[in-house]
């Protein structure tokens, strides 16, 4: 779903939005994308190393490791 919203850019920022696209609206979309996906990334990445830097996880995925391994013919 799409919503139209009214925004107030320097005109430096329009100039260069009209040069790089025909399409003000789906490139502002895109470069907003871009940048969401960015910051999940990121925030995807810390919580990595969170876990990784957890002992009491740690020590529960290698309680885990042993025993996905217990019986099973690969």
């Amino acid at each position: 779903m799409s919503k139209k919203v009214s925004i107030t850019l320097d005109d430096e920022v329009l100039d260069f939005i009209d040069q790089s696209a025909s399409n003000r609206s789906s490139f502002i979309n895109d470069i907003l994308w871009q940048e969401k996906r960015r910051i999940f990334m990121e925030e995807l990445e810390d919580a990595y190393k969170d876990q990784a830097n957890d002992p009491e996880l740690q020590q529960e995925i290698s309680v885990w490791d042993v025993t996905v391994g217990d019986g099973l013919d690969a």
